[in-house]
């Protein structure tokens, strides 16, 4: 991990737009079905989303977990901004219709950490390579808490991570309805954790869509649980004006991406907006502890107001 340098802020961040690397995305099948393998290459324990950039070099990784019953694809232009910045992002479809127990959706993300080292290089277009010495773990909603419990060993795993990021986090429905694992302590800094963590959060995930619909990221069970239980170095943002939805694609495809835009309450707001927020945070706490460039994440935290949209609060804590 690299060491975080105080430097001054930017005068201008540019991780809000598109980044300067070409990018391509692949889908990785398993191994029982019919498609055509890499030749030579191990297959994944699930079915992967990898969004890689294409110019020789060396990237670090993300490994990426989707939201509870969310495909992969809703993803892919949160992913490709991120990506455009110089980083491999492997996502997995850890379910698809009916998700596991909270413990095996957990293993089996662990088992997919392992499968990198043997089998993401393969994977990548020529003269790319993982760099996986900078692995950082993040995800969204329940995969959002699934990460956090990966990264407090619930799965072992061979491979360290280095960065710990949680997309507006839901550890369940409320307090006496937590998935398992069973994380949330409800102590201050009580997660046993050593790595740096930043938390996005959602200003509406605590609303109701109707008197019918339970809120998608409750109060005591979101993303402000998650922050405050979080140790130093951590930071957290949330957008205001925006749902738990809103860093997906414009238009889901499918009967889930459909069910996707009506289960929460949305923002009124651009979704572009929201991903390119989302995405420049990830990119700025990502460049700060794992490459040891801060400007941008200064820059943020100097003013919130850089964001495309709009940032209620805005912590950091150091280490």
């Amino acid at each position: 991990m690299a060491q975080w340098e105080s430097k001054p802020a930017l005068a201008t961040t540019t991780v809000f737009d598109l980044g300067k690397f070409p990018f391509t995305c692949k889908k990785v099948e398993t191994s029982n079905c019919d498609s055509p393998q890499t030749p030579g290459s191990t297959p994944p324990p699930k079915p992967l989303l990898i969004v890689t950039p294409t110019t020789s070099g060396e990237y670090p990784v993300i490994l990426f977990l989707h939201g509870f019953y969310l495909r992969t694809c809703f993803y892919s232009q949160l992913l490709e901004h991120i990506s455009s910045h110089g980083y491999i992002v492997v996502a997995p479809q850890l379910y698809l219709y009916i998700p596991p127990n909270g413990l095996e959706e957990v293993e089996l993300a662990g088992r997919v950490t392992d499968w990198l080292s043997s089998g993401l290089q393969s994977q990548l277009p020529e003269n790319v390579e993982a760099n996986l010495l900078k692995l950082a773990l993040a995800g969204h909603s329940r995969g959002g808490k699934a990460a956090f419990a990966l990264a407090l060993g619930y799965a072992k795993t061979s491979l360290k991570f280095s960065v710990l990021l949680g997309i507006d986090p839901v550890a369940g429905c409320n307090k006496l309805c937590q998935t398992k694992p069973h994380i949330l302590t409800y102590v201050p800094r009580s997660f046993n954790l050593s790595i740096p963590v930043t938390v996005i959060g959602t200003g509406l995930g605590p609303e109701q869509r109707n008197c019918m619909s339970p809120p998608c990221a409750p109060d005591g069970m979101n993303h402000e649980e998650f922050f405050n239980e979080c140790k130093p170095p951590c930071a957290h943002f949330v957008a205001k004006d925006y749902g738990h939805m809103d860093m997906l694609n414009d238009d889901p495809s499918g009967i889930v991406g459909e069910m996707s835009g009506c289960m929460c309450v949305n923002g009124k707001g651009s979704r572009d907006l929201m991903r390119r927020s989302v995405g420049g945070i990830v990119v700025a706490f990502l460049r700060a502890y794992l490459e040891g460039e801060s400007g941008d994440l200064v820059a943020i935290l100097d003013d919130p107001n850089v964001a495309p949209a709009k940032l209620e609060q805005v912590e950091f804590i150091g280490a």
